[in-house]
């Protein structure tokens, strides 16, 4: 079940044996505010190598955004359905997806990396074997998945450094035996 912008009931996580997703308490208070500096860079990166979006016209970049946000999200929707309930939840523009299942670690890694990989690198490749004003929507797909993933990119590699037998919840996560 899908619960739209409402917290899930929280379930009790034995602190002994689960232990915070990021260790470091600086780094944990302070997460967002990398995840807004790499949206920054992301959002300037186009200035830098001289690609503009300017050749397309505000209605289908709108549809593109809205479009793409929906996939962004279903895609993590997809990997989590059937393991138990789902709520998205958001503050200011950023939106969350929580559930109270229990993850592997590879499970976790597809549900942060799939719609990174779907809709920022598949696009990104593909616009090289076209031109145009598909090229350009490729591209401006791309760059602005890139921009809504920036969190997901950093829990990516966090992820990745956890122990193998690891298992998530919530933020948490302890090492399977």
């Amino acid at each position: 079940m899908i619960v739209w912008f409402r917290h899930l009931p929280q379930i009790h996580l034995d602190s002994a044996e689960w232990k915070p997703f990021i260790h470091n308490p600086w780094f944990r208070k302070h997460f967002m505010k990398f995840v807004y500096v790499l949206m920054v860079i992301f959002f300037l990166a186009p200035n830098w190598f001289g690609v503009g979006f300017t050749q397309i016209s505000i209605l289908p970049l709108l549809s593109i955004i809205v479009s793409v946000f929906v996939l962004h999200e279903a895609l993590h929707i997809l990997v989590i359905n059937k393991k138990d309930d789902i709520s998205l939840t958001f503050k200011g523009i950023y939106f969350w997806l929580h559930t109270n299942a229990i993850l592997s670690k590879k499970r976790f890694w597809v549900f942060m990396s799939l719609p990174f990989i779907v809709l920022t690198v598949i696009p990104a490749i593909a616009s090289f074997f076209v031109s145009g004003d598909i090229k350009s929507i490729l591209l401006f797909s791309s760059w602005f998945n890139l921009i809504i993933s920036s969190a997901d990119i950093v829990n990516s590699i966090l992820i990745l450094l956890k122990p193998n037998k690891s298992v998530f919840c919530r933020g948490y996560y302890r090492v399977a035996s």
